[in-house]
């Protein structure tokens, strides 16, 4: 247990007096990730699957989420996207050691809309933007030379320009079914509080055994 657990804040889990609004609870967990001055607090798991049912994991950064979903973007040639583009659910998991807190969120996801990606693309730092276009993501490349030379290449291209977002470069929103909250407890004996989405938009909470 961390010491930050002490904190009144930071107390356990109780079903009978939790925010109704998973997205509220969250948006408030991740507040005190970032109070709390964790190294990106926006970090999360992104798990997606194949039609075949064979998964992968890697970590992203979330860029928004509101009650349309959560956000983040990438190569939409690299192979998540590849993957997502053929079986639209994924999951997301948070996890905030210091503050002995994990949020899970399972759900299908869509692309944003081109209008979404380029403002978002726009705000990014101009190396952010030269490595969108210079890298072929998840493609086999001889050498890291590659990557240099090529982001050398855009640099002399758009040296008195701005930099346009690429048409294969863009953002993905997950609509959430399920978000689980888990909070550590003594003895292992951990909270973890259920959300699940119903059809009309409300949501049914339930307490897990952990």
């Amino acid at each position: 247990m961390s010491a930050l657990s002490d904190n009144p804040q930071l107390a356990g889990l109780d079903e009978k007096v939790i925010d109704r609004d998973p997205i509220k609870l969250f948006q408030s967990w991740l507040a005190d990730a970032v109070e709390a001055k964790l190294p990106l607090p926006e970090a999360m798991t992104l798990a997606t699957a194949t039609p075949d049912g064979r998964p992968s994991a890697r970590m992203v950064l979330l860029k928004q989420v509101d009650h349309d979903g959560f956000v983040f973007f990438t190569n939409y040639r690299s192979a998540k996207a590849r993957q997502l583009d053929a079986n639209p659910y994924a999951a997301l998991v948070f996890y905030w050691a210091e503050l002995d807190r994990q949020v899970r969120v399972e759900g299908s996801v869509t692309r944003t809309s081109e209008q979404e990606s380029r403002d978002y693309f726009q705000t990014r730092p101009r190396e952010s933007q030269i490595g969108a276009w210079a890298s072929s993501q998840s493609d086999v490349i001889s050498g890291r030379d590659v990557l240099e030379q090529r982001a050398r290449e855009l640099e002399t291209l758009y040296c008195d320009r701005d930099i346009d977002c690429p048409e294969h470069w863009g953002g993905y929103r997950l609509l959430p079914e399920r978000i689980e909250f888990w909070k550590s407890r003594v003895g292992r004996l951990h909270d973890r509080i259920l959300y699940e989405r119903q059809p009309d938009a409300s949501w049914a909470i339930s307490r897990l055994a952990p």
